[in-house]
């Protein structure tokens, strides 16, 4: 052991990930008169939704499917919350039960020791030297599916003469007025942020590589989301996909004719396989049907002032904006090779079963269901190691005199 590591034993669970899943279980595990660490690499609450999202951000489902356990939103807030009013809510949830992350800790390494029978955690803070050790019984990973960007190699990336930036550093379309913008990547972000430049007096161009589903976001007086599980309640998958398929072109109209093929499999169905989410639209599909907004085929190169496309087209961009996504950085510090996938960095078990490992370990975040899906796995979690705990100290009844 080097002179600057410390080791620190810590009686309950270790989260790492200080995001709304760590948030949630955290919250679950007070209920239950479990304490709880969380060690967080940044020096906020939520580092994804304060750092890394655009201004104009609002929730995409509406607020009841978002509320984390325990505290419901604001009765005074809008169906779909504005991105500070998330972060108030998250900072009133960590206040009322009394939830205090460790900051700046950025986790190195997480191994289990067979011996002791726990989980040794390292971490690091500002200055390298400055190494701690937490032991524990119980590890829970609540990093989450969106932890690193994921940045796409492009053939001529280093000769374009434009600024290239992910959209985890965009911030709003203010500086890009009078600009032709490319935006890459045709999911909800991507979507959203073609908008958001479109308004504020930019050019911008999607381009388009793969399908993708594109459903309104409310249909018949209620959002698609919660209609669409409604439905599920009395129908199956494939009806509720031709369902919403017929819905949404009525509304929407042909998205193949804009450039937007859809996938030969309905929205819910390659939701549930491949956990690909369809875009709902908060009003840029009328945006490239007036033509303020241009759709492209795939990037096959750039050059210092243009993209050329598969299709052989050529045009010119001032900036680019990849909309590529993020990815779980799991793998990169979790010495466990059963639980996490070493191809993706999420549970190899798929939902409803990847919230719980071998050896005290758990996942909270990754079921690609958003925050619903994380506050059903957060009370999972709370009630396996309050059962584990019981067991393990069992209450005995007072003996009598």
């Amino acid at each position: 052991m080097s002179k600057s590591e410390s080791r620190i034993w810590v009686p309950g669970p270790v989260i790492v990930g200080a995001g709304p899943s760590g948030l949630a279980v955290a919250a679950c595990l007070n209920e239950r008169d479990i304490s709880s660490l969380i060690l967080e690499r940044e020096n906020c609450i939520a580092s994804l939704w304060n750092l890394k999202t655009y201004d104009r951000l609002h929730l995409h489902l509406p607020k009841e499917h978002c509320e984390l356990p325990l505290m419901p939103f604001p009765p005074d807030f809008p169906r779909y919350p504005t991105k500070h009013q998330f972060l108030n809510y998250l900072e009133a949830y960590a206040k009322r039960f009394d939830i205090r992350p460790f900051f700046n800790k950025t986790v190195v390494s997480a191994e289990f020791d067979p011996r002791r029978r726990l989980w040794q955690v390292k971490t690091r803070g500002f200055k390298e030297e400055e190494e701690i050790v937490y032991l524990c019984q119980w590890l829970i990973v609540a990093t989450g599916e969106n932890a690193e960007e994921v940045v796409p190699e492009i053939q001529g990336m280093n000769e374009f003469a434009g600024p290239i930036i992910h959209t985890s550093s965009y911030k709003s379309g203010d500086s890009y007025r009078g600009k032709r913008v490319l935006v890459v990547g045709c999911g909800n972000s991507g979507m959203e942020v073609c908008l958001d430049l479109c308004n504020h007096n930019a050019f911008p161009s999607l381009a388009v590589r793969d399908s993708v589903h594109v459903l309104p976001q409310e249909m018949l007086g209620r959002s698609t989301f919660g209609l669409s599980m409604w439905l599920l309640k009395w129908f199956p998958v494939r009806l509720v996909d031709q369902f919403l398929l017929l819905v949404s072109r009525m509304m929407l109209g042909d998205t193949a004719r804009l450039g937007l093929n859809r996938p030969k499999l309905g929205p819910l169905q390659l939701k549930s396989l491949s956990g690909k989410t369809p875009v709902l639209d908060v009003g840029t599909l009328a945006k490239i049907k007036t033509g303020n907004i241009k759709v492209c085929r795939g990037i096959k190169q750039l050059s210092c002032h243009t993209a050329e496309f598969v299709d052989g087209r050529v045009e010119n961009f001032d900036a680019i904006i990849l909309a590529t996504g993020y990815k779980s950085n799991v793998t990169s510090w979790l010495k466990e090779g059963n639980m996490f996938s070493e191809k993706d960095g999420l549970p190899r078990k798929p939902f409803p079963n990847g919230w719980k490992g071998e050896c005290g370990l758990y996942a909270v975040g990754f079921t690609k269901r958003g925050l619903l899906g994380a506050s059903l796995d957060a009370r999972r979690i709370a009630e396996d190691i309050k059962r584990a705990e019981s067991m393990a100290f069992p209450a005995y009844p007072p003996r009598q005199s």
